[in-house]
């Protein structure tokens, strides 16, 4: 794109995020003021110009996300009926996921046949995992005793009639059991993500063993398969923006913006700790790592987004997987790190979970100790791990640590009111701590390309 077009599409964007974002905020002094709506489509058609100039894909799922947004405000009626158009998306990703794991899987594996690199990578995987997941419950222990959050929050009158489904505290050895499949047919329609690259590994060590002529048909169907799967990507992408714009429309047609306000603090706490989980943690790892920075934001805007809007690590699996490969990560790299990541590596999630503990805590007037807060931070370090890639899956955990600690259900109902909303930001953490990871431990294993100098 020319140097002008560049500069003016960067001003449409601008004019246009500043008219739509200046109509959302004065909605807090002027909430039925109609002035507002053209105020914000006015941002969305300058939006959608400057979208027309550089037709990214990236751009129009982000457009959608804003699209949808403001359909919900409009027309909440409306658009909590769209729920079906996001529900398409998503079934349409789903049905990806377990053949490119396995795919990309054997091929990384047995086309490579090194597996004491495998056994390295692995390893080393699962200690980056674990020093970044602590950190992120320990940021999250202190965001909620920095900000008193959950303090003179008053509980609604009924509000344990809103229970979810009764849950029972989660056991490690419950999870290491879950983590092997019994009959992959049942794993793969389950999408068991865990389970279907645990049978992938050893179907590929077991590959290895094999005389080269039996070898070879595998590994040439696991090719084709893992391609075919990408380019099977590529088409659903293009309906991407469709079920992103329903996705968000529904949640805030659904919710509505009204409940945002009593529950305004563990909002900007809860968004405020996993920015500063990204600039103070992720970042620095980025930087000592040599990860090129600028590449990679635009590598993981993508499926980030996709994650925002969705609240679903497992929508953007497929698309992170293929811009890791195409940033540069070898892909028996990307093929382990990133679905094992979904078990192990899920930042947002846990350090959302300990800073949601405290809070319910807080609300309902229980002083915990030091001591027991680090105590619950070590439990939560293994039952995290148990969280897949569902939207509000951290809820059930959240229950299950409620139960062990002997804190009142209650306040855990209120935070229903916006976890939707905290879901998002923290599932798009949870998909670019994925990614982050499978550039770190490639360049751990010097096979990611050096940066170019004077390029960030």
């Amino acid at each position: 794109m020319p140097q002008n077009a560049t500069r003016q599409f960067k001003l449409l964007i601008a004019a246009g995020l500043l008219l739509f974002f200046a109509g959302l905020v004065l909605l807090i002094p002027l909430p039925a003021h109609k002035s507002l709506i053209l105020l914000r489509c006015a941002g969305l058609a300058i939006l959608a110009i400057a979208g027309l100039r550089n037709r990214s894909l990236t751009f129009w799922i982000f457009f959608a996300m804003l699209a949808g947004l403001e359909l919900g405000l409009d027309a909440p009626a409306f658009a909590s009926n769209l729920r079906f158009l996001s529900d398409i998306f998503l079934r349409l990703i789903k049905v990806i996921v377990a053949p490119l794991i396995l795919g990309t899987l054997i091929t990384g594996i047995a086309g490579h046949g090194d597996l004491r690199k495998v056994g390295r990578i692995g390893w080393k995987s699962l200690v980056y995992f674990e020093s970044v997941t602590t950190i992120a419950l320990f940021l999250g222990v202190f965001a909620i005793n920095l900000t008193k959050a959950g303090e003179g929050l008053v509980i609604p009158t009924g509000a344990a009639t809103q229970a979810p489904p009764d849950t029972t505290p989660l056991r490690w050895t419950d999870f290491i059991l879950h983590t092997f499949p019994e009959n992959i047919v049942k794993s793969v329609a389950e999408n068991q993500i865990l389970q279907v690259a645990v049978f992938a590994i050893l179907f590929a060590i077991a590959l290895t063993r094999v005389p080269e002529a039996q070898q070879k048909p595998i590994l040439n169907f696991a090719e084709s398969l893992t391609q075919v799967m990408f380019r099977f990507t590529n088409i659903v992408m293009y309906y991407a923006p469709v079920g992103v714009g329903a996705a968000m429309a529904y949640t805030v047609g659904h919710m509505g913006i009204a409940v945002l306000l009593p529950l305004g603090k563990l909002l900007l706490t809860a968004y405020g700790a996993l920015i500063a989980f990204l600039l103070l943690v992720l970042l620095p790892i980025a930087t000592f790592a040599r990860i090129p920075i600028k590449r990679f934001l635009a590598a993981v805007a993508e499926p980030a987004t996709i994650a925002f809007a969705t609240s679903t690590s497992e929508a953007a699996l497929p698309r992170a997987m293929e811009c890791m490969e195409a940033f540069g990560v070898p892909r028996r790299i990307v093929a382990f790190v990133i679905p094992a990541g979904y078990s192990f590596n899920l930042d947002g999630s846990t350090l959302y979970l300990a800073l949601a503990s405290v809070f319910v805590a807080q609300a309902a007037g229980i002083h915990m100790s030091w001591p027991q807060q680090l105590l619950m931070v070590v439990t939560l370090m293994l039952t995290s791990k148990g969280i897949a890639g569902v939207p509000r899956a951290s809820l059930l955990v959240l229950m299950a640590s409620a139960a062990t600690f002997h804190l009142p259900t209650e306040p855990i109902f209120v935070i229903l009111g916006v976890d939707a909303l905290i879901d998002m930001a923290r599932t798009s953490l949870n998909v670019t701590g994925n990614c982050l990871a499978s550039a770190v431990i490639a360049r751990w294993e010097n096979e990611l390309p050096a940066p170019t100098p004077g390029k960030p």
